[in-house]
């Protein structure tokens, strides 16, 4: 079998691979072997034709990265910041921590800054880290 062959069949399974992940790196990576399929049925030495499939698989890549990253949309902000709470209790006041009505539920809050608070106070939600509200007196 020729090395021209080989690199034919390693470019169209990669090319069919990519059909089912949809990365388009192995899709860069079946075209590679394409170019060196065509490389070694020119010229047949396997030096060439390695040295053409790595070329065009490193543009390839570099491309599919920077065109990726070119496409990624920006993080939406959490519908809850700016929002307001009621606040309940302390959980530990040293570390900031309590609890706070949301949605008429209870939810555990940071309190960002050093102000005083009491039962009933409104709050306003500034930042969402999970399940975890950080509020403040002001609204963001």
């Amino acid at each position: 079998m020729s090395a021209s062959v080989v690199w034919l069949a390693a470019g169209l399974i990669l090319i069919v691979a990519e059909v089912l992940t949809g990365t388009f790196y192995l899709l860069v990576l079946g075209i590679a072997c394409l170019a060196g399929a065509a490389v070694s049925a020119v010229a047949p030495g396997l030096g060439t034709s390695s040295v053409v499939a790595a070329a065009v698989a490193l543009f390839g890549i570099l491309w599919v990265r920077r065109y990726r990253s070119s496409q990624q949309q920006p993080r939406m902000a959490p519908l809850d910041i700016g929002q307001t709470v009621r606040w309940e209790s302390w959980i530990d006041e040293a570390g900031r921590l309590g609890r706070v009505n949301y949605r008429d539920t209870a939810w555990e809050a940071i309190v960002a800054g050093d102000v005083t608070i009491v039962q009933g106070d409104v709050l306003y939600i500034i930042d969402v880290r999970g399940s975890r509200l950080t509020v403040n007196r002001q609204r963001p």
